[in-house]
């Protein structure tokens, strides 16, 4: 929580302060053009590599393999967008890290490692009981004998209306 906070007051300061350096070298009109140029390279990028996950995490699913990779790269590729577009050179120098498919790779599978690490240990009850077993699993559907027959009925809880009518 900290972490964003810092986040969004450090940076429009970092980036107007490089904006104004910037301008100050180059120029204005010339800066604000940079700044547009940057957005518009940015939003073709996103938009092809956008494009070529989608095509690859479709073809994963039709082999009916999971694209969590996929999943994440699509993600970093929103964030790399926002970026882009978001004026300022230290935004524009993150949100091409996002989307040049090198680094987003590499990016990608520190990150989906960390989930999965964080969801496994997570996951973990004190009881020592596996979220996956039998007894946890609410999802599963009705409950099965040995024979894995479904056990289904009725009932009615014949000791209640016993001790009712003995106490009229």
């Amino acid at each position: 929580m900290r972490v964003l906070f810092l986040m969004f007051a450090i940076m429009p300061i970092i980036e107007i302060a490089l904006l104004v350096q910037v301008g100050g070298i180059i120029g204005g009109w010339n800066t604000i053009a940079l700044v547009i140029l940057t957005a518009l390279i940015g939003s073709y990028m996103v938009r092809r590599e956008g494009l070529a996950t989608l095509q690859t995490a479709q073809s994963k699913m039709q082999r009916n393999e999971i694209p969590g990779n996929e999943i994440v790269q699509g993600l970093m590729l929103v964030i790399a967008g926002v970026l882009l577009v978001t004026p300022g050179f230290v935004t524009d120098i993150l949100g091409l890290l996002f989307v040049m498919p090198g680094s987003r790779h590499y990016l990608a599978r520190n990150i989906s490692k960390h989930m999965k690490a964080r969801v496994v240990t997570s996951s973990t009850f004190t009881s020592g009981q596996s979220p996956f077993s039998q007894h946890s699993d609410p999802f599963k559907g009705p409950a099965k004998d040995e024979n894995g027959d479904i056990i289904e009925g009725e009932y009615t809880d014949k000791s209640e209306n016993d001790e009712n009518n003995r106490l009229r």
